[in-house]
């Protein structure tokens, strides 16, 4: 037989020339490493698991309405604990700055406080036909640049008005004429998205154990307070709506409400945290959407809904978003938690109040969405059974036209606070620190392994004048740590740990930093941690968009938040387990144990110096002067991956370095939130007299042998 190109690689491909063998035939003989990029979604997954096990539990036991009344009572509590709990209420000072007609319509421009002097700008569509009061209808605005100046949201509003509902839209936090990060004039944000414009300031707030969450909320809760108090509505018949962002708000005001009487959720973030099939990092998206300890509570999205039963809630979704806007499991979870609440429903007698619809259409409130949201106010909040096939006629303002400011920003208009300018009250709030702090405990750092865990060595290697070894130690669950160990070739003097911003391999080679201190006669340790180097997680499953949307480490540090575990806190983790099994490696045992961190990385080293009293030395350079210093700097630079929720209200990163003493501590070139460089007489007054201070960064092997 002649063998051609096709014919070889059909032969290949059908195995009729040869066959690989399979690992279980044949083991690799030489050095394997495990997969280290599956150890923190195997850790996600295994926490989501547990959560989803613990939440099915609960939900089993809904059986009867008193069960299901203790569980309405037990959703709302915990969510308001878990946002920063309930905001006092502070008078309105709305007014009205101007107004216009339309057909069957007119729009009043209003402006209103949420909290004093932080201003809200919204827009009152009242019918002109039919008689007072009419119901009312609070519509919550997605994700749009330019808020309730939306075109798809502005014909929803003009639709429910005509249809005789009086509407309240407004623009929510960081949209329209509310952009906080403004551009020069003053209309929109200058941030990559009105989702940052969340987030940003969603970071700082969760230092001070606040959320924006909890901000937006507020905003939805008085809101409706002012729909309710307009002479034109009837306060007993109160409904809210919104289209993706706004959907989620309307969930969360659902759960805390009880005047709502009528929801329509419309492509809402429904999706489930402690979920069948979890796909790391799981369903994170910006910051009021992600519900810090949830899953870690046995709480999740859907939970939101359980308060608000059994009142007719429609749920209406694009069965693209599973692929298009959210995750792979965003239908399949969503179908599934919607089946358990309408169990509930029909526990309580009211199976038709709960409707699920879907589109194939994608992520929009488009014609036919609208439509559906006009059945389902017409029938359940005005008693008319209209099949409603056409939307009425409907024309989009100009933004302006619709704005209550001139200039299109509320906050010079108006001279008004700002998400950062509220957190920076919370903190003049926040005392010093001078009770002991349990770190273990606040950061959610994971006992040690039992036994504790010693390192497994995969290779070693000679090097000119010093030897290499590959090793790993067991961190959590499914979690390993990797390391290089670089030993003298006689007994080494001491030993230095030391921690890079992007992983062991940065400064490993011959010439390099690391083998020059081995070389010196200093033992070198250089471990990666969790997100840094060989640690840093795979691609998640599902859609191209989804799963590089997700692979940065602000998703995955909002995923640890969610599932209870910071991100911080098993850096710390990793990096006790790492100092454990160096104190039982037979080279590194006795040694004098110190270490040394650059950059971000110096939190967690910091932090795990001031746990494991064998660190008798340690160097941070180029580190973060305070978390203080974040929620002061609007700008702030620091990487999410190191914050956890509430630290600054029981300490900061002065009074952790305090518990090091009397051990040493040397604080070189430190750096503001802002990523500015702090002057040394700076650092000595937010420090005190203990650490030594100096200007610039030295990361050498002369300076580190000194440690």
């Amino acid at each position: 037989m002649i063998w051609t190109r096709r014919a070889f690689l059909t032969g290949c491909v059908a195995g009729s020339l040869f066959r690989f063998p399979t690992a279980r035939e044949r083991p690799y003989p030489g050095i394997s490493y495990r997969d280290y990029s599956r150890c923190l979604p195997d850790f996600f997954s295994r926490l989501a698991a547990e959560a989803y096990g613990r939440r099915n539990d609960r939900i089993a036991g809904l059986t009867s309405p008193d069960s299901i009344d203790e569980y309405r009572r037990w959703a709302r509590e915990t969510f308001w604990e878990m946002i920063g709990g309930i905001v006092e209420a502070t008078p309105l000072n709305s007014r009205t700055v101007g107004s216009f007609e339309r057909p069957g319509y007119r729009v009043e421009n209003v402006v209103y406080e949420s909290r004093p002097n932080f201003h809200i700008p919204g827009n009152f569509y009242l019918p002109t036909d039919g008689t007072p009061p009419y119901p009312g209808v609070l519509f919550q605005m997605g994700h749009s640049p330019n808020g309730k100046a939306a075109a798809t949201y502005q014909r929803c509003c003009q639709g429910l008005a005509q249809l005789g509902f009086a509407v309240l839209g407004f623009d929510p936090m960081g949209q329209g004429e509310r952009a906080y990060y403004p551009r020069e004039d003053g209309y929109m944000t200058r941030l990559e998205s009105v989702d940052e414009e969340h987030s940003r300031p969603g970071r700082q707030m969760l230092l001070l154990g606040d959320t924006a969450t909890r901000l937006q909320l507020w905003d939805a809760v008085r809101s409706l307070d002012l729909l309710a108090a307009h002479p034109l509505v009837d306060s007993t018949r109160l409904a809210s709506t919104g289209q993706s962002g706004g959907a989620t708000l309307t969930m969360l005001l659902a759960a805390v409400d009880d005047r709502l009487q009528v929801a329509a959720v419309s492509c809402g973030n429904t999706e489930n945290y402690a979920c069948a099939d979890f796909n790391a990092p799981g369903s994170t998206d910006d910051a009021e959407q992600n519900l810090l300890d949830g899953a870690a509570r046995s709480f999740d999205r859907w939970d939101l809904l359980y308060p608000f039963a059994p009142k007719p809630l429609l749920i209406l979704v694009s069965a693209r978003d599973w692929f298009g806007t959210y995750s792979s499991r965003y239908l399949s979870s969503g179908w599934e938690e919607y089946r358990k609440l309408q169990g509930v429903y029909a526990t309580l007698g009211a199976k038709d109040r709960i409707e699920w619809i879907d589109s194939p259409l994608p992520h929009n409130l488009g014609y036919d969405f609208r439509l559906e949201i006009y059945r389902w106010m017409l029938r359940w909040l005005a008693g008319r059974e209209d099949d409603v096939r056409e939307e009425p006629p409907t024309r989009i303002e100009d933004d302006r036209t619709l704005w209550v400011t001139t200039s299109g920003n509320v906050v010079r208009e108006f001279a008004g606070e700002t998400p950062f300018s509220l957190n920076l009250r919370n903190l003049s709030a926040v005392g010093t620190h001078s009770a002991p702090v349990d770190l273990r405990g606040l950061l959610g750092v994971d006992p040690p392994e039992e036994p504790a865990g010693e390192f497994t060595r995969l290779g070693s290697r000679p090097s000119r004048g010093l030897r290499i070894e590959a090793v790993e130690v067991p961190s959590a669950p499914s979690v390993w740590v990797p390391a290089w160990l670089f030993l003298p070739p006689r007994q080494a003097e001491k030993l230095v740990v030391i921690l890079e911003p992007f992983g062991r391999s940065v400064r490993w080679r011959e010439d390099d930093l690391y083998q020059e201190l081995a070389r010196r006669g200093t033992a070198v340790c250089a471990p990666d941690l969790r997100w840094l180097g060989d640690l840093r997680p795979r691609y998640s499953e599902g859609a191209r968009n989804h799963a590089s949307w997700h692979q940065d480490e602000e998703a995955w540090t909002w995923g640890s938040l969610i599932l209870g575990r910071p991100l911080l806190g098993q850096r710390v983790t990793d990096l006790l387990a790492v100092l454990s099994a160096l104190c039982r490696h037979p080279e590194t045992t006795d040694l004098r144990l110190t270490m040394a961190a650059r950059g971000h990385v110096t939190v967690p080293a910091l932090i795990a110096a001031a746990l494991c009293p064998h660190v008798d030395a340690l160097e941070l350079s180029s580190g973060l002067l305070s978390f203080r210093s974040i929620v002061e700097s609007e700008d702030y630079q620091h990487p999410f991956g190191n914050f956890a929720t509430g630290f600054l209200r029981h300490a900061d990163l002065p009074q952790v370095a305090a518990m090091m003493a009397p051990r040493r501590l040397l604080l070189a070139a430190t750096v503001d939130g802002a990523g500015r460089k702090v002057a040394g007489e700076k650092v000595r007054h937010v420090y005190g007299a203990g650490p030594e201070v100096g200007d610039e960064e030295q990361w050498d092997a002369d300076a580190l042998r000194r440690l």
